[in-house]
């Protein structure tokens, strides 16, 4: 079994906008079509951000969505377009390919998995994290975001939208916990129009 792991927080919003559109958006699409493309792959992960959505959550307070909301428009625009357009293009595939329901030779079981961290920070790794439908802001550290996207590759039951920052819970807990739950944050978005927009 093959799968690719993407992680697109390169261009973090530096280099202007064609350098962020690149990595961000354009690669990222890419290595996602290429991704769902191919019966051999099985799962891809896509690192995003917290803030990449279009409606408030039914879990944010409205504050939290306020201070997202003046981050997409006001401090990283550019950052949170490209992330969206992405996030969006994976999700509407994975949708799609779900419909499919394994009929077409590329269309078996896919694991599209999106992992949403807030502000990354070099502090160590501490193990506790809150995962799943978490604040609207806060930090968490890159060991940390390196730690669950091992546990969520690791496993053939994880899928879909999960937010992150550094918490309470121990990681291998709160992996379990979220795949018992079935937590998907793209809750409160609208997929059809991503697979109308996209796929």
């Amino acid at each position: 079994m093959l799968f690719y792991s993407i992680t697109t927080t390169g261009a973090g919003g530096k280099g202007g906008p064609q350098r962020t559109y690149a990595v961000d958006q354009d690669a990222a699409k890419h290595f996602t079509a290429a991704s769902f493309a191919s019966p051999r792959v099985t799962k891809l992960l896509l690192i995003s951000h917290l803030g990449s959505r279009r409606n408030q959550p039914p879990w944010m307070s409205d504050e939290e969505w306020a201070r997202l909301q003046h981050i997409n428009a006001d401090v990283l625009p550019t950052y949170a377009r490209a992330k969206l357009e992405a996030d969006e293009f994976m999700t509407a595939l994975a949708a799609r390919r779900r419909r499919q329901g394994g009929t077409a030779a590329a269309a078996g079981p896919f694991q599209a998995i999106n992992l949403r961290p807030g502000y990354l920070s070099d502090d160590p790794g501490t193990g506790k994290v809150v995962l799943g439908k978490t604040q609207g802001t806060g930090k968490v550290s890159r060991d940390d975001v390196a730690d669950v996207a091992v546990r969520l590759l690791e496993r053939d039951d994880t899928d879909g939208w999960y937010d992150l920052l550094n918490g309470d819970e121990p990681v291998d807990q709160a992996v379990e916990r979220v795949v018992r739950e079935k937590v998907n944050t793209v809750e409160g978005e609208d997929v059809e129009a991503m697979i109308r927009r996209l796929s």
